[in-house]
């Protein structure tokens, strides 16, 4: 199914692009979040018309972004959850848990943002984790997780 991106798909294409997906990833996932349209004369017609409001949201967005980058980079988050004897916890650290961390320090953030690599904190340390702020912007924070 060809469809038009309305905004940048990390994997996929630009803003504007015309790009070939399956049909499911388009109907389940593109069109309803908003990312993009079918592929059809009037939806063209359509974005062309509209190019120019589009890439000055994208652009306002991109800014957004990159000003929370530049006030996250190098942040340590600590967290402080019950452990045991040997530091490993009761329970995990997971993405609500960096969310409600970096809520309480002003910074709002999605729990799809928070990238975690090798899955849940199941032990006392100290971790570096990835916030997809946008597209093109991530920023890299610690969290310190400690026994409480």
């Amino acid at each position: 199914m060809n469809v038009i991106l309305m905004e940048k798909v990390k994997g996929l294409g630009a803003m504007g692009d015309v790009v070939t997906v399956k049909s499911g990833y388009a109907r389940n996932f593109l069109v309803p979040k908003g990312k993009a349209r079918v592929a059809t004369e009037g939806n063209l017609q359509a974005f062309e018309t509209r190019r120019a409001e589009l890439e000055a949201k994208a652009g306002a967005d991109l800014a957004t972004a990159q000003a929370t980058h530049e006030k996250m980079q190098g942040l340590v988050v600590s967290i402080d959850t019950k452990a045991g004897d040997e530091g490993k916890l009761f329970g995990s650290v997971g993405t609500q848990d960096v969310v409600d961390a970096l809520a309480a320090l002003g910074f709002a953030v999605e729990r799809r943002q928070v990238q975690m690599p090798d899955g849940a904190i199941r032990v006392v340390g100290t971790y570096e984790l990835v916030i997809g702020l946008h597209a093109e912007v991530d920023a890299t924070i610690t969290v310190d997780v400690k026994a409480a």
